[in-house]
C-alpha cells in the first residue's frame, strides 16, 4: 500500500461555539494523505482531483460555517424546515443563532477541536473517493504566527457566496506600522481588543436588551441564501458602521490607531485567515 499527500491543501476559515470564549473565529490549515492500492494510471489518485475534489468537499463542510458541538451540555437544537436554530450557553451569557442549514455544521462532539473534528471529516471524505483509496488522514493545524493576531466572526450581507453567512470568521494576525516603522506594541494593543470578538454593522442591529443581568445585541439581515440572526453579550459584540469586509476592517483600525500616534503615518496590514487580506493608510491631521 503507498500514498499521496499534499501539504496546505486548503485553508478552513470559520466560528464555532465554545463554553468559555463564546464564538471563536477560526482558521486551520489542512493536509491531506491518501492511502491505497496503485490504479490503472499508476496513481493512488490524481493530484488534480484531491485539489478539486477533496477541496471542494472540505469547503462544503466546514469553510465559512457555523460549527456547534451537538454533543456539548451547552447546546439546544430546534430544527425546523431548511432552519437550525441553535442555542448555546457560555460562561459569558447564551447565544443564539438562526439560519439555513447549510449555514451551521452540527459536529456530534462535547467540543469543536482538531482532533475530534478531524474523524468526522475523513469519514465524509472517504465515501467520495474511488474503491483504491482505502483510508484519508487529515491534519488539521493553525498557522504559525509569531507575532500579534486576533479571532473575529462577522457576516457579510451583501456578499453573493458565504461570506453571506452571520457566524463565519477568521483567526487573522495584523501588522502596523508608524511612520514605516513596525510598532508591535500597537498590534498586540489591538489584538487583545478583538480578542474573540463578533464585529457588526450597526445598521444590522435588531435591538439591544438585558437578559438576567446579562446586556445583549441582536443582528439579523436577509441575505440571497435566507434570512439570518444571531444574539450575543454586548461585550463580545464590536459594532462598525460600515461593513466588515476586510479592506474596510483595515481602513477602520488604521483611522482608529492614528489617534494613539497623531501626525504619524499608520500603515496596517489586515490580514483574513492566511496569506490574503487588506492594506490601509491613515494620517490624522493635527489641528494648529
Amino acid at each position: 500500500m503507498q500514498a499521496l499527500f499534499v501539504d496546505q491543501l486548503s485553508t478552513m476559515d470559520f466560528s464555532y461555539l465554545c463554553p468559555e470564549r463564546g464564538l471563536v473565529g477560526e482558521t486551520w490549515l489542512v493536509d491531506v494523505t491518501l492511502w491505497g492500492e496503485l490504479d490503472a494510471q499508476g496513481m493512488v489518485f490524481d493530484f488534480g482531483h484531491v485539489k478539486k475534489q477533496i477541496k471542494a468537499a472540505l469547503d462544503k463542510l466546514i469553510d465559512h460555517r457555523l460549527l456547534v458541538p451537538l454533543g456539548a451540555a451547552e447546546t439546544v437544537v430546534d430544527h425546523q424546515p431548511g432552519r437550525l436554530n441553535v442555542r448555546f450557553t457560555t460562561a459569558k451569557g447564551l447565544i443564539t443563532c438562526s439560519a439555513p442549514t447549510q449555514a451551521i455544521l452540527l459536529v456530534n462532539a462535547p467540543a469543536i477541536t482538531t482532533q475530534l473534528l478531524t474523524p468526522y471529516l475523513e469519514n465524509n471524505l472517504i465515501e467520495l473517493l474511488p474503491d483504491n483509496v482505502v483510508r484519508v488522514e487529515l491534519r488539521l493545524y493553525p498557522q504559525a504566527i509569531a507575532g500579534a493576531y486576533y479571532h473575529y466572526s462577522h457576516g457579510l450581507k451583501k456578499h453573493a457566496g458565504d461570506c453571506q453567512r452571520i457566524a463565519h470568521g477568521h483567526r487573522s494576525m495584523i501588522q502596523v506600522f508608524v511612520d514605516e516603522q513596525r510598532d508591535q506594541a500597537l498590534e498586540a494593543w489591538w489584538a487583545e481588543r478583538w480578542s474573540d470578538i463578533y464585529i457588526a454593522t450597526q445598521e444590522d442591529l435588531l435591538e439591544s436588551f438585558t437578559d438576567r443581568g446579562t446586556d445583549y445585541h441582536r443582528f439579523g439581515y436577509t441575505a440571497n441564501q435566507g434570512e439570518f440572526e444571531i444574539s450575543l453579550p454586548r461585550t463580545l459584540c464590536y459594532l462598525i458602521e460600515t461593513d466588515s469586509t476586510v479592506e474596510l476592517l483595515a481602513s477602520h483600525m488604521a483611522q482608529c490607531l492614528s489617534e494613539h500616534r497623531p501626525g504619524k503615518s499608520i500603515r496596517v496590514v489586515a490580514f483574513e485567515g492566511v496569506n490574503k487580506g487588506a492594506i490601509a493608510m491613515y494620517t490624522q491631521r493635527i489641528s494648529s
